[in-house]
């Protein structure tokens, strides 16, 4: 899945991984997508991410999970089409956590990641007093969590999640 997220991120723009050091094959996947890899200070996402958003200047950002297996190049285009000026999106997972986020400026992020994390971040704009919009992209809603939610997905996942299952289910 993070090959396809990878790849999808690298043909939009600069692209920036946060992952641990020890991380060997994640890095190379990084490095094979042309990305950037920044080290995970190990402190949960929230953390990861205001890591790698602290590495950049003010303008427009978007901050997507890698288990996002059917992402791909324009869905990452419209999530930054719905942003709304100086403000930010979210898109929402089915449990209503928060699988990715345009921002108008990476200083609008707060670390709100968890359960209901969705709605944490609309309230993070108001109390801001920043436009906040939800953008309904199902390559970036529907996120993997189980065994189940891969096999839900079967016929649009990306190239490498394709083939892995498909070895999976081969070698099963």
């Amino acid at each position: 899945m993070l090959a396809d997220v990878l790849t999808a991120a690298a043909t939009v723009g600069r692209t920036i991984l946060v992952t641990p050091e020890k991380a060997a094959q994640a890095r190379a996947l990084a490095d094979l997508a042309g990305a950037e890899v920044v080290d995970d200070p190990g402190r949960g996402q929230g953390e990861a991410v205001l890591t790698a958003l602290r590495t950049l200047d003010d303008g427009p950002v978007l901050v997507v999970n890698a288990d996002l297996p059917c992402v791909q190049p324009a869905d990452l285009l419209a999530l930054l089409g719905h942003l709304p000026a100086g403000g930010l999106t979210v898109v929402e997972a089915s449990d209503g956590t928060t699988n990715a986020l345009a921002l108008a400026s990476p200083r609008l992020f707060e670390k709100l990641y968890g359960k209901g994390s969705a709605a944490r971040f609309r309230r993070h704009a108001e109390g801001l007093g920043v436009p906040w919009a939800d953008a309904t992209l199902p390559a970036l809603a529907q996120d993997v969590d189980r065994l189940a939610d891969l096999e839900a997905l079967d016929g649009r996942l990306g190239p490498v999640t394709a083939a892995v299952r498909e070895g999976l289910l081969a070698a099963a």
